[in-house]
């Protein structure tokens, strides 16, 4: 029976189960699905120069971070330059189609990149390695693998951990040549200033919050929003497209529910990369 109202009344059967205080797959609302990270050569991409695979419950996200020499842009020629882009293939669900990225990965890109911004979690004068003749470039593609909702958070942390892993070799300019000498058994890992972290809501009936939706939860969701806060409890970013409105009150409560997310994140990564560095 439950299945059948599951299928004809969705909502009205998640209803029922928030009335309870929890949700159909069993967790308490303010409870996140099982989070882990593998960073590196651990079952990751070789050819990248950093990688990660993150999964949230059944989300699941790879990031490769690829980088690359190029010349500065005239207009700030102390700079590299970060390119993130998120995929979304048809193999990940059934919403969406092959061909070019769709509205919702546009979208999750364009966040990706204002997070890189906000949060400053990379300075771009960082990946300059000649005022005016040379910097890098780092190309980071994440792909989603198997979309069960909460992309964002997902996103966000794997492009954290994946960055975390990369190395660069050494390069110089040669004076008398004017070409650049790569290293690469000099190699050294990228300055991360801050480590942002994104956490999402979904808003249910206008008022209830609940945090790391799955894709049927957005989808009778009548709002969401992400929080993205660094270790210093900073705001660096939130977005919210449209849907309910949330009360000042709400969204401190949604903040301060970000902060201790960060922590657990943080934790996480933390003892990854110290079980890699022991091996």
């Amino acid at each position: 029976l439950s299945i059948c109202f599951r299928t004809v009344e969705p909502l009205e059967y998640y209803r029922r189960f928030l009335k309870e205080n929890c949700r159909p797959d069993g967790r308490e609302l303010g409870e996140f699905r099982a989070t882990t990270v593998n960073i590196g050569n651990t079952g990751s991409i070789t050819t990248a120069d950093g990688s990660a695979l993150v999964k949230l419950g059944n989300t699941t996200v790879i990031c490769g971070v690829k980088a690359e020499l190029a010349a500065p842009a005239a207009d700030s020629t102390n700079k590299g330059y970060i390119v993130p882009n998120v995929e979304l293939p048809s193999l990940c669900s059934e919403r969406f189609r092959s061909g070019p990225p769709g509205e919702e990965a546009q979208a999750a890109s364009q966040f990706i990149a204002d997070v890189i911004e906000n949060s400053q979690m990379i300075v771009k004068e960082d990946l300059c390695i000649a005022n005016g003749k040379l910097a890098w470039v780092l190309y980071c593609d994440i792909i989603c693998l198997d979309y069960d909702g909460n992309l964002l958070d997902a996103s966000v942390f794997a492009l954290l951990a994946a960055l975390k892993n990369v190395q660069l070799p050494s390069v110089i300019i040669n004076e008398e040549t004017g070409l650049s000498e790569v290293n690469l058994k000099q190699k050294s890992p990228l300055t991360i200033r801050k480590h942002p972290v994104a956490t999402s809501f979904a808003i249910f009936d206008d008022t209830l919050l609940i945090v790391d939706p799955t894709a049927e939860e957005e989808d009778l969701a009548t709002g969401t929003v992400t929080i993205v806060t660094d270790e210093e409890g900073r705001l660096c970013s939130v977005h919210k497209p449209g849907g309910s409105p949330l009360t000042g009150a709400k969204l401190q409560d949604c903040i301060t529910r970000a902060i201790t997310r960060h922590k657990e994140v943080k934790k996480l990564i933390d003892k990854v990369i110290k079980s890699i560095m022991t091996k």
